[in-house]
């Protein structure tokens, strides 16, 4: 294949990816989004596979057959409340291949610096490359060799923990060591250092030492980030995967290395920033790490949680004129996506307004709620964003909660102490009358107690989200 084709093939690749993430923004769109995407990286692999000068043809062939076998066995067994953790632990994949890519880099420069010029001069591929750079490209190629291990190296271990947390392995709770914020900036503040001698030739253990300063930042960052946080957190490390990409690329001099990780990167920094704005928190602080935490003593809570059962639930359903359901992980742990679906059909078919209010972050993935919602065939057009529906709360005849804690805790207006104080939420207690389903009486995923189950105007409907909407089924008509 010819360094023409391949441009051509790179050039039609990025356009695909363009309209893959243009068309992510609309439900009605995203599949046929999904396919550009798809359609685009065979395009790259096959381009970049069959491009001039690579060869170790068996190796790629056993790595792609192996890697497209796994992938399709964990594509099959995860379930869509796993998606959050798969997610982080890809991204931890991407940041560990730029390590190793930046490392292969400079083995391969010490290696290709020790031949004499017929040598150099019948080199092929990446080592032709290196063989033909000039000393000031060779500098310029260390500094983007270090950038790109720093930040893979810090997507690896901060993916790796959000996994751990997404999955329960690790404890939700913000951690950080004595000196939090001081010891993340001594870290970077000696890694720059390293990197002003790592390009004045002191050797690789300075990029050995800046991997492991890399990897303490990406463990002591998202350590220190609350499990309330976790949907900006995984978009953080999406944005932090395409610019370690970005870096790599210019290291292989691959333009569409370049071209993709500029648009994951970017993306991804745009819903990150799009999202704390929706929570009201501060980008650096995303960044920096260390915010999801209490400030102070949580305010008290006075009253009790009343239960009620599904023909109360039920009731109340049949004589409401309209009704909000604001979904959240735990509809997505009953896998309940379908039992509400059908709890939808039934109250519109008797004559109710029924209503889905979505917050930003509402599970654990940005856009998680609606893509449970669209699997289970909900109207696109009852699906309404937080800014749309948050005043229409005081005229509800009846909000069910299904699964959520955090985005509809009225601590964040009330309790300047609590870790989600002064982030937006949806305000389902000015409803005349609020349903809860929930499995017991825990603080949930969080740990955040929430006054909203202590209300006059609340009810607890205790018990497996998918169960508890099942019973209203009959009932209801």
């Amino acid at each position: 294949m010819t360094i023409g084709i391949v441009s051509a093939a790179y050039i039609a690749a990025a356009v695909l990816f363009i309209l893959s993430l243009g068309g992510l923004s609309g439900q009605e769109s995203a599949k046929r989004a999904v396919w550009y995407g798809i359609v685009g990286m065979g395009l790259a692999v096959i381009a970049t596979v069959f491009g001039p000068g690579v060869g170790n043809w068996f190796i790629i062939a056993v790595m792609i057959a192996g890697g497209s076998v796994l992938g399709y066995y964990v594509a099959s067994r995860v379930q869509m409340t796993e998606m959050p953790q798969l997610v982080a632990a890809l991204h931890s994949f991407v940041g560990l291949a730029a390590v190793f890519i930046g490392f292969n880099a400079h083995i391969e420069a010490a290696r290709i610096a020790l031949l004499d010029q017929p040598a150099r001069a019948a080199l092929e591929g990446f080592a032709g490359i290196l063989a033909h750079k000039t000393p000031v490209e060779l500098a310029i190629m260390k500094v983007e060799v270090f950038l790109g291990v720093f930040i893979g190296a810090v997507t690896f271990t901060g993916s790796v923990i959000a996994f751990g947390k997404l999955a329960g392995r690790v404890d939700g709770k913000a951690k950080k060591l004595p000196g939090g914020h001081v010891l993340n900036a001594g870290a970077a503040i000696l890694s720059l250092i390293l990197l002003v001698m790592y390009a004045g030739g002191s050797g690789v253990w300075m990029l050995v030492l800046m991997t492991l300063l890399a990897f303490f930042i990406g463990y002591h960052l998202i350590m220190g980030i609350g499990g309330a946080d976790m949907p900006v957190v995984v978009s953080m490390l999406n944005s932090y995967s395409g610019w370690a990409a970005t870096a790599i690329g210019f290291t292989l001099g691959n333009d569409l290395l370049i071209v993709t990780g500029a648009l994951v990167g970017s993306s991804g920094a745009i819903l990150s920033y799009i999202m704390c704005k929706a929570m009201n928190r501060s980008f650096l602080s995303v960044i920096l790490g260390g915010f999801g935490s209490m400030t102070g003593p949580a305010m008290e809570i006075t009253g009790e949680q009343v239960a009620i059962d599904a023909d109360g639930v039920a009731a109340a359903l049949n004589d409401a004129d309209s009704v909000v359901i604001v979904p959240g992980y735990g509809m997505a742990v009953a896998q309940a996506q379908q039992s509400v679906s059908e709890l939808t059909r039934k109250l519109r078919a008797a004559g109710k307004t029924v209503r889905f209010a979505i917050h930003p972050v509402a599970g654990r993935l940005p856009g998680h709620m609606n893509v449970l919602l669209a699997e289970a065939k909900v109207p696109y057009d009852i699906v309404l964003e937080m800014d749309e529906i948050n005043d229409d709360f005081p005229t509800t005849d009846v909000a069910i909660v299904i699964g959520s804690n955090d985005i509809v805790n009225p601590a964040a207006q009330e309790d300047p102490n609590s870790p989600i104080a002064g982030m937006p939420v949806l305000e389902v207690w000015k409803a005349k009358q609020v349903f809860v389903s929930k499995r017991g009486q825990g603080t949930g995923y969080s740990g955040i107690e929430n006054p909203l189950f202590f209300k006059d105007n609340t009810r607890m409907f205790y018990g497996d989200a998918k169960k508890s909407i099942d019973q209203l089924l009959p009932q209801i008509g």
